[in-house]
């Protein structure tokens, strides 16, 4: 059995420390993080708001993230193994549409690619109140670091408008609270999926 989880939300909302904690505990599981699909900082536009667009769809390669997630689709296992990923084999289970291959697919502009949607068989979305994401974002060292004034004048109102977007596309996704701790969100993740899987087996 295959299922693709996906973690969307916020920056800085902590989506990529969820994604780490479920890789260690869920079996056979593979991550695609969508910010591996970034352009190079030369192919991203300056917008009206002056700053480089980073937080837009334009700013990823979303079609080789799609080939990347449809890879997995097609071999789970081949993709788990080129990915140096350890399969646990359950030697009782003679069918292999038994065994468990889960995907996360992580990223902040998860849910605003059509081509994608229809994948997830699980959609998880952080969110944090603005002057938190603000808080958090300013702490973090990217490889390209944020220009004066770039959350408030690009990030947040980019966030907004997403966000919105993706409500709009009557996606069915369920709310985390990005302001509780690590292991709540974790809990509640881990609790919900393995109900979900139980359903489907």
């Amino acid at each position: 059995m295959k299922y693709i989880i996906g973690i969307g939300g916020v920056t800085n909302g902590g989506k990529t420390t969820l994604t780490t904690q479920l890789i260690k505990t869920l079996p056979n599981c593979c991550v695609v993080h969508q910010d591996d699909f970034f352009k190079k900082p030369d192919q991203i536009q300056f917008g009206e708001d002056g700053f480089r667009q980073w937080d837009v769809i334009t700013a990823l390669d979303m079609e080789a993230m799609t080939n990347t997630v449809k890879a997995w689709m097609e071999n789970p296992i081949k993709f788990a193994r080129s990915h140096g990923v350890p399969l646990s084999s359950v030697p009782d289970v003679a069918n292999p549409d038994k065994q468990i291959h889960i995907l996360i697919v992580e990223g902040f502009l998860l849910y605003n690619y059509p081509p994608l949607l229809d994948v997830f068989d699980k959609c998880y979305y952080i969110t944090v109140p603005y002057e938190e994401c603000k808080r958090r974002r300013s702490t973090r060292q990217y490889t390209v670091p944020d220009p004066p004034g770039l959350f408030d004048g690009h990030v947040w109102p980019m966030y907004l408008k997403h966000r919105k977007e993706m409500e709009d596309s009557g996606l069915s996704f369920e709310d985390l609270d990005g302001l509780k701790s690590k292991d709540e969100i974790y809990n509640q993740v881990y609790e919900d999926i393995q109900n979900s899987l139980l359903n489907r087996l």
